[in-house]
């Protein structure tokens, strides 16, 4: 009797969370899944030019294939350009071969007026690409449903015709540089939002009731402040012409014609970003701080401890679970950053998230969207395991 009333409740209970699963599940998991999937899983060229894929599985990828191989590639295109499918096709080979965008779309466009008669020298004749081993190869693999070129190219990486993968030309290692900024600028905002935060949240902590509750909302203010709004005052106090400009030289430090460039470049990304994120920090140790008692200090103080290494050996230890939870989350948050790059980082203050967002948006290259996606998902779910380990362990035990 006991053990039916018990499962009636968890059924009741699982009822009640049900909702909030299924909120979770359309609008996190689900997106989550197919980004991953999208990724590895590339069906277009395969599906719009299925039996060219096959004959090119079976190409030793020596040579030039053979004429029959051209003529499925030229019947296939012209059943692409009159299904409108010609495009989608075209920018996926584009992304392996750059420049075959044109060569497909033209091709296909021009064999509407072939004979039907000797195929490769039809497609040659309209563009000499077709004779080019290069061309085959791109096209082959683009042709792969499942495939890794997407991960491959996410970090600067390629794979050659003959399946050995080497590093991309000089010119176009662009995701690896942007990951390293991407982690070097999250560790640094990291770093200054605990220098600032801590003394400000151990300040709020240890002041009186009325005085920390005015210094707890002005830390709050931010939260109520639109993002957009708190990103782009930055660009009137930090442009060349702005207060904090005017105010040196107005002060005297700089010459009017020496004025620093603030904006558009990492020191404003850094600025920013550490401005938005400080809040995040601030909570967490003054939740941990404020439930630290006074007294600890006081008695390392009367076991002769001196103020520097009472607060190294008594109070710091304490507060670790918070730093570890302050780091933590400003960290997340600054390595997914977007709109705070995009309007004050210019071209050398961009970041990852930029990047995914120009292939989402613009070259709509999801494929490789959701690689660099997985990667930085990735970084986060190490980190956030490793803080696990050590916050299960070690920290906040004295």
């Amino acid at each position: 009797m006991r053990s039916a009333a018990e499962r009636r409740a968890r059924l009741r209970a699982a009822g009640l969370a049900l909702p909030l699963v299924a909120f979770v599940g359309v609008t996190f998991v689900a997106p989550l899944v197919s980004m991953l999937v999208r990724s590895v899983y590339d069906p277009v060229v395969a599906d719009v030019l299925p039996e060219t894929i096959a004959l090119l599985d079976d190409w030793d990828g020596v040579g030039v294939p053979e004429e029959a191989v051209f003529e499925a590639a030229a019947r296939e295109l012209l059943v692409a350009q009159e299904e409108r499918t010609i495009g989608q096709v075209a920018g996926r080979v584009n992304r392996v071969q750059g420049g075959l965008r044109s060569v497909m779309v033209v091709s296909a466009r021009r064999l509407r007026d072939a004979s039907g008669d000797a195929w490769r020298e039809t497609m040659v004749e309209i563009n000499p690409a077709w004779e080019e081993i290069e061309t085959w190869h791109a096209l082959r693999t683009a042709g792969e449903r499942y495939t890794t070129r997407h991960y491959l190219a996410a970090v600067d990486l390629t794979r050659l015709p003959d399946g050995s993968v080497a590093r991309q030309a000089p010119d176009r290692r662009i995701y690896v540089p942007l990951f390293t900024r991407t982690l070097a600028v999250s560790f640094g905002v990291t770093l200054l939002c605990l220098i600032l935060g801590y003394p400000l949240a151990h300040l709020i902590a240890h002041s009186p009731p009325r005085r920390g509750a005015i210094l707890l909302a002005l830390v709050l203010v931010p939260f109520w402040t639109s993002l957009l709004v708190r990103t782009t005052s930055w660009i009137v106090l930090l442009q060349n012409q702005g207060v904090i400009n005017d105010l040196l030289v107005a002060a005297g430090f700089i010459a009017d014609d020496a004025r620093l460039a603030l904006i558009y470049n990492m020191t404003g990304t850094f600025v920013a970003m550490t401005h938005v994120l400080l809040p995040f920090m601030v909570l967490p140790l003054y939740s941990v701080m404020r439930t630290i008692p006074r007294s600890h200090m006081s008695a390392a103080a009367s076991l002769g401890a001196g103020s520097a290494q009472a607060f190294w050996r008594v109070y710091w230890p304490q507060s670790l679970p918070g730093v570890g939870a302050g780091s933590l989350l400003v960290f997340i948050l600054a390595i997914g950053y977007y709109i705070t790059p995009a309007l004050v980082g210019g071209s050398t203050g961009q970041l990852i998230s930029n990047m995914v967002a120009y292939h989402m948006q613009t070259s709509l290259n999801w494929g490789l969207a959701s690689a660099l996606g997985g990667i930085i998902m990735v970084c986060v779910t190490a980190l956030y395991i490793l803080y696990d380990r050590i916050a299960g362990g070690r920290i906040g035990v004295t």
